[in-house]
């Protein structure tokens, strides 16, 4: 199909990015303008706690989108420009320098942003979220010392492992019994914990902080439990914050991000379209509203919107099953569905972390499978998926599972 007509996407993140390629391969021939407030070319995120901040890997292994790139795709790329309002009756963006920018279609990929630190951020107190915060943080990692992690979820436990293999002293710190928690659920998170525990990680889990003072190499940190923890750097992990104040006066529906509809449209207003961490979109199997700051998601969505635009008649529904991963040490942790503690859900933990560091965590409500948590084991990563997307039984996952288990496992290879 061939769409004459100008989408202007905000927001050069993966699912940015992704839906202007995914534009051109469903054969819209249209104006694609990309408007991003970085000076950066556009990036991958999952890196920047891990290869990136280890140094193993760098800038343009990790670029989403080079210029040529751009260029063979037809694609009108503006790094440096800031939208800062965008109204809805004259369909255009306008931007931070006051130039406006018209559309027929919206696409907001404007991702989310680190929620800020509550103590300020002095020399040394770093946040985690950009290509700038991977690279200062990085140098003063290059330095040694003492790193002190508030906050155990995906970002802070990635940058401890990673600060850990570069040799510093890591101290990490949550109001949770263990990291991850919020996600994983209390059982699967002490796994965690006892991981980063045997790899030289100080924990300090269930304290809060209440405050930190100094600077970079002398600051210390008080905890609600009147324990103190000195660090030369610190890393503030505490959550992110969805891209969507520009949009406060544009009349759209705006509640921790865009509300959108099973379409991945914004309520109310049509040809408007959100994806990636800033979208909040009504999913159809449970009916809620649901944000999620997955990659995959990111992906999922921009392929699916990018379809919406371009065959208006044959529009689709954005119904995942989740998926997200994470590597930590010799950890490859593949996470799909919907997993953690809710009232009525139970885990069941097959396998050891001992043996060949793999197992297999099931979540499941009776004998609906909810959710997995997969450890260095790719088969039952694939079986687990499979059966999360085809509604098996969590019994008869279980029992091929333990199948799987007594069946010799080539080494972990990742999934």
């Amino acid at each position: 199909m061939t769409t004459r007509s100008t989408v202007v996407i905000v927001g050069a993140s993966v699912a940015g990015v992704r839906v202007a390629e995914e534009l051109r391969r469903n054969a819209f021939d249209g104006t694609i303008v990309i408007l991003d407030e970085e000076a950066e070319l556009p990036y991958d995120k999952p890196p920047l706690s891990k290869a990136l901040l280890a140094g193993t890997t760098g800038v343009e292994d990790v670029t989403l989108l080079s210029r040529a790139a751009a260029n063979e795709l037809g694609l009108d790329l503006r790094l440096s420009s800031r939208a800062s309002t965008l109204n809805l009756s004259r369909n255009e963006v306008e931007l931070d320098g006051g130039d406006r920018v018209g559309f027929d279609q919206l696409v907001i990929a404007t991702g989310a942003r680190a929620r800020p630190s509550p103590w300020g951020q002095p020399e040394g107190l770093h946040l985690l979220r950009t290509l700038g915060d991977s690279q200062r943080l990085r140098a003063d990692l290059e330095r040694g010392g003492r790193l002190a992690v508030i906050g155990g979820g995906f970002i802070g436990a990635e940058a401890a492992a990673t600060a850990r293999s570069m040799g510093l002293a890591v101290t990490m710190i949550d109001i949770l019994p263990a990291p991850m928690e919020r996600v994983l659920g209390p059982e699967v998170g002490q796994r965690f914990a006892a991981l980063h525990q045997r790899h030289g990680v100080q924990t300090i889990f269930g304290a809060g902080v209440a405050e930190v003072t100094g600077h970079r190499g002398e600051f210390r940190i008080g905890l609600t439990d009147g324990r103190t923890v000195d660090a030369d750097y610190v890393l503030v992990g505490i959550g992110a914050i969805p891209n969507d104040d520009w949009l406060a006066s544009s009349g759209l529906l705006i509640d921790n991000g865009v509300v959108c509809d099973e379409r991945c449209q914004a309520v109310d207003a049509p040809g408007v379209f959100a994806v990636g961490d800033v979208a909040r979109w009504r999913n159809p199997e449970t009916g809620r509203l649901t944000r999620i700051e997955h990659w995959t998601s990111a992906i999922e969505q921009a392929a699916l919107v990018a379809h919406n635009i371009t065959h208006p008649d044959d529009q689709l529904d954005y119904s995942p099953v989740e998926y997200v991963w994470s590597d930590q040490y010799d950890w490859k942790i593949r996470v799909a569905g919907n997993p953690g503690h809710t009232e009525g859900r139970h885990v069941e933990i097959l396998g050891e972390e001992t043996d060949s560091n793999r197992f297999a965590a099931l979540y499941h409500d009776g004998d609906t499978l909810t959710g997995l948590v997969v450890v260095n084991w790719p088969r039952a990563l694939i079986a687990g998926r499979k059966a999360l997307s085809a509604g098996t039984a969590y019994s008869l996952v279980r029992e091929s599972l333990l199948e799987l288990a007594q069946r010799p496992s080539p080494a972990a290879k990742g999934a």
